[in-house]
């Protein structure tokens, strides 16, 4: 265990041990330069290599940085050393839900209160193409001030995860909270699944039991794929509409959020924080980036690749967790990144033009991809280069130029010499400078 009163990275003081799972340890520490209490989870490197578990934590990181609103926990930066990764979260003081519950049933005010933020929190996640897919009270906090945040996210998926069906196929959840289109282990849409977990939580709340329960594990899936509920009569008329329709077993019919929220007992007292396209949201969500499918670009042959979540947050040295599982690769030596926030037709015209000046062959490739061939040959042949260019969003793009073939020194010199003062008016920075490369979900230490 580590020892309280360590400093971490000269930047955290480890204060009292939270709790640990299998793979990770949570401690209350302290910012020695602001002084705030942050938490820190503490995953063992080796183990999580050991297992295979390197995409998990990846994920989790990707999801955390996407999702950022007042009822999620909110990761404020990663650290690693050779042993350990650091994941620097918010604290929440209040503990979970689940050990109010564990004191009974709330009352129909504060139930509501408790769903209409963990509504707000998963509509805006689905929103930022992020499904959750483990929610329960357990992994639902308490602040200080009684509001509900939503942690642990090490199940969730991204919208790019799914099969070309448009599907999830991973059966992943805890029993009593699954949807059954989960239970019947076939593809499942992830947005669906985790509505049905919010009903699941809001019979919870109003009754302090589980709407499907029973010993025999698969006398609770057919009490879950017939959504056998028995409603006591603590539920209201209305509350009790509202869970039939969450807890609908078809889910091609059961309600969506959208109407969720516009439920006259859910509406009840409920004030949206979290408007979308509001100014309110531009600002606590400059650096979130939505996964979901953007519409088709008018660039033809060669329409960028889309950036994953974790390529995302690999813009930035402070979140770039390759190295975490990796040694250094002298070959980076032989790759060139920036960013723009020009469109890819102008940067793909910006590096033909370029290839003009310095009597390179350009060729276009599908995908977003070109190639440059030097006319002479060198010691190692003739020097080749390909540039990749990757949407992020329609007007922000990472390119990535990197030697295929030829000398290295010669490359190295077309790179500082040639390419760089050339494209300078398009590059909004190069990768690994001081200024950091990304203003999306890359940012090391969000102020």
């Amino acid at each position: 265990m580590e020892s309280k009163g360590r400093v971490l990275m000269q930047k955290y003081e480890l204060g009292k041990f939270l709790g640990q799972g299998t793979f990770a340890k949570v401690y209350h520490a302290r910012n020695l330069e602001t002084g705030m209490s942050v938490a820190i989870k503490i995953i063992d490197k080796e183990k999580i290599i050991r297992v295979g578990m390197m995409d998990q934590i990846m994920r989790e990181v990707s999801v955390m940085k996407l999702v950022r609103h007042p009822n999620i926990v909110q990761l404020y930066e990663v650290m690693a050393s050779k042993a350990k990764i650091y994941f620097v979260m918010e604290y929440v003081r209040g503990g979970e839900l689940f050990n109010k519950l564990a004191k009974g049933k709330l009352k129909e005010g504060a139930a509501r209160k408790y769903f209409q933020q963990l509504i707000s929190a998963v509509d805006f996640c689905h929103s930022r193409g992020v499904c959750h897919r483990d929610l329960k009270p357990e992994n639902l906090l308490l602040d200080e001030n009684g509001n509900l945040k939503i942690s642990d996210f090490g199940l969730s998926t991204l919208a790019e995860s799914k099969r070309q069906d448009g599907l999830l196929h991973t059966a992943c959840g805890t029993p009593a909270y699954v949807a059954p289109e989960v239970v019947g282990r076939k593809g499942y849409d992830g947005l669906k699944a985790d509505i049905w977990s919010c009903g699941v939580i809001l019979f919870v709340l109003l009754t302090g039991c589980l709407p499907f329960h029973d010993a025999n594990l698969m006398e609770l899936y057919r009490k879950i794929s017939e959504a056998d509920i028995k409603y006591p009569s603590c539920i209201s008329p209305d509350a009790r509409a509202l869970i039939s329709e969450i807890l609908d077993p078809k889910a091609s019919t059961r309600i969506p959020i959208a109407k969720i929220m516009k439920n006259s007992w859910f509406r009840k007292g409920f004030l949206s924080r979290v408007k979308r396209n509001s100014k309110e949201e531009d600002i606590r969500s400059s650096d979130a980036t939505t996964i979901d499918t953007v519409a088709d670009s008018k660039v033809e042959v060669s329409k960028p690749a889309h950036l994953n979540a974790f390529d995302i947050i690999s813009l930035s040295a402070g979140l770039d967790l390759s190295g975490l599982f990796e040694d250094d690769d002298a070959n980076l030596k032989k790759e060139v990144k920036f960013t723009s926030k020009q469109s890819a037709k102008a940067i793909i015209s910006k590096i033909e033009d370029l290839g003009k000046r310095l009597k390179l062959k350009v060729t276009k490739k599908d995908g977003g991809m070109l190639k440059l061939e030097g006319s002479k040959a060198g010691r190692k042949g003739v020097l080749s280069v390909d540039a990749e260019i990757l949407e992020v969003t329609p007007s922000f793009h990472l390119v990535e130029m990197k030697k295929s073939s030829g000398d290295t020194l010669e490359y190295q010199k077309l790179m500082n010499r040639g390419v760089r003062p050339s494209l300078n008016d398009i590059v909004w920075a190069w990768q690994g400078e001081d200024r950091v490369a990304c203003p999306h979900p890359a940012s090391a230490t969000i102020n």
